[in-house]
């Protein structure tokens, strides 16, 4: 491959990484191209963008970035796919999902960098699929601060209806 060539393939890789927020590094190594074509079908109804990427490639194009992701660099070896996603968890659970549906043991969860935070190994697929998004996060919040409010309104408004109730029976006494 030529140098131009590599430089446009950094290129590509470095504005997905500044599109997409959470980076998902997985190894999908002796899949067949029905299992590949399946996975990238669904990566593609969940809005996760699947690239299958050269760890000297990945490695420099992180380097260009403005985000720190030199946690990630040593889970760059063997053969790399990358999933890149807006939603933190969203990736994890396409692969747990995808992993029972076809009763596989790939594709294994190198690391993960969300919010930050880096995650390493396939056993972090658990946690990974219960934290919350920032949109699911920022609705608990909403609920909680309307909850509040919520019940001083039902109690006006059932506390009235006792009220009247009461006025209106000692009324016919």
């Amino acid at each position: 491959m030529k140098q131009e060539q590599k430089s446009l393939i950094i290129d590509e890789i470095a504005k997905d990484l500044a599109d997409y927020a959470h980076v998902y590094v997985t190894d999908t190594a002796g899949f067949s191209v029905e299992k590949v074509n399946q996975l990238r079908r669904a990566c593609f109804r969940k809005d996760i963008k699947l690239k299958v990427v050269k760890n000297t490639l990945l490695k420099r194009a992180m380097d260009q970035s403005s985000v720190d992701y030199s946690d990630i660099y040593t889970a760059l070896k063997g053969e790399t796919s990358i999933m890149l996603s807006n939603t933190g968890n969203a990736p994890a659970r396409l692969i747990k999902d995808f992993k029972m549906k076809n009763n596989l043991k790939k594709p294994l969860l190198k690391a993960a960098f969300i919010e930050g935070a880096t995650y390493f190994g396939n056993d972090q697929l658990d946690h990974l699929c219960v934290i919350k998004s920032r949109e699911e996060l920022i609705g608990d919040i909403v609920g909680l601060l309307q909850s509040p409010a919520r019940n001083v309104i039902s109690a006006l408004q059932s506390g009235g209806g006792k009220l009247a109730g009461i006025v209106k029976t000692l009324s016919e006494k």
